[in-house]
């Protein structure tokens, strides 16, 4: 099959004790975003750089850069036949010149927004500064070359994924 390679499974190997990444979102944020165990608080920095766009941008310019490394290194070295790239956010990066085709797993705002509580515990304002810090769904969208609607049960999501992924198996061995 094909080779995942999530962005956000990156991010957070990059910012390890230890890793350069994090010394300097250290030095970019002050020691207070390490924990008792001197991991990053993902929590507290999230709260810092959602409610600050500047932050936000210094955040993105230690990471974006060394994520878009770490995922092209490992896509270099897969020999799957094709590799599937995900980043949640792909078209605020700058990054949709780096894929040959866009998927996007859509769901209606409002699921989103329960997902996101049920998944993370985040309150309505936490999800409302996530989400603004996204492009719209409606350009999300029209980005896309393909679609699957996450509104359903996962057998549902599983087939949708696999008719797409037979799909790609015939685009890349033609």
């Amino acid at each position: 099959g094909a080779e995942v390679i999530d962005t956000d499974r990156l991010s957070r190997e990059l910012v390890e004790p230890g890793q350069p990444a994090l010394r300097e979102i250290i030095a970019a944020f002050g020691e207070g975003m390490l924990d008792t165990q001197g991991r990053l608080d993902r929590g507290l920095l999230r709260e810092r750089v959602f409610g600050d766009a500047a932050a936000r941008k210094r955040l993105e310019e230690i990471l974006h850069p060394r994520i878009r490394d770490a995922m092209l290194a490992r896509a270099e070295d897969s020999t799957a036949p094709y590799v599937v790239f995900v980043i949640p956010l792909l078209f605020e990066a700058g990054q949709r010149a780096l894929v040959d085709r866009v998927l996007v797993i859509d769901v209606p705002e409002p699921l989103q927004r329960a997902r996101v509580a049920a998944r993370d515990g985040f309150d309505d304002a936490q999800i409302a500064q996530i989400l603004a810090a996204q492009v719209d769904r409606a350009t999300r969208l029209s980005g896309a070359d393909d679609v699957i609607c996450n509104d359903g049960s996962i057998a549902e999501l599983h087939a949708a994924v696999d008719r797409l992924h037979h799909q790609y198996l015939r685009h890349v061995l033609n």
